[in-house]
């Protein structure tokens, strides 16, 4: 009889942490503290079909304003190379997620070098999680996170996955208060093991997607 019990537990508890690593939005204890608030985010589905955090101001109206600020799109915090994840692919993926979502967010506004009355500051960031338990450095889990799937380490088969993680928004010039936040978790292609280093290639369609949704959000959908 206790040894059902336990199993039972057992079970349970597996499922509960498949559940957490499955997870498709960031989590609470993944926020990096690029954004100043984290309130109001919600679960949503962008353009493309992929899960997302977002808040939108109620009163946001596109129509107010005339322009957008761009701030080039930054690590946070600053990335360590590893054998794993070089300086080079580091390198490759800001200016990739630069080259992309510049003009993905110029489709919406003109972009300007100064604010006016009638404009919005972009300011966005791939960003780290943190790890209270473990305390894992930046360049362990981000821009990836490297995650062994419960089912993979069961059966043996050390595959693993890799995720984005990006928080953005846009800034009100006038009044300096947010109108739009994103916190984004982008899930990216397997490595064959721990040792495997990684590619461009394994992230560069998460980017992809970003800008893609970036061109298509209406805001009335939210």
């Amino acid at each position: 009889m206790r040894t059902q019990t336990f199993f039972k537990v057992a079970a349970l508890s597996g499922l509960l942490a498949l559940a957490g690593c499955a997870s498709k939005v960031a989590q609470p204890d993944q926020f990096s503290g690029f954004l100043k608030d984290y309130s109001g985010l919600q679960q949503t589905t962008s353009a493309t079909g992929k899960p997302t955090l977002r808040w939108v101001d109620p009163s946001y109206n596109p129509s107010n304003y005339d322009s957008i600020v761009w701030n080039p799109i930054t690590y946070y915090p600053t990335p360590k190379p590893s054998t794993q994840i070089g300086q080079k692919t580091l390198d490759g993926l800001l200016t990739y997620a630069n080259n992309k979502m510049k003009p993905a967010i110029g489709s919406r506004k003109p972009l300007v070098a100064t604010p006016g009355p009638r404009s919005l500051i972009f300011r966005g960031a791939i960003t780290g999680v943190s790890s209270k338990e473990e305390g894992l450095q930046f360049y362990e889990v981000v821009p990836v996170a490297l995650v062994v799937a419960g089912t993979q380490m069961a059966t043996g088969h050390r595959t693993m996955d890799t995720h984005l993680f990006f928080e953005g928004e846009l800034i009100d010039a006038a009044t300096g208060k947010p109108v739009v936040k994103v916190v984004r978790k982008g899930e990216g292609k397997e490595l064959n093991n721990e040792s495997t280093p990684m590619a461009m290639s394994n992230l560069t369609h998460v980017i992809d997607d970003m800008a893609t949704d970036a061109t298509m959000f209406d805001v009335k959908k939210k």
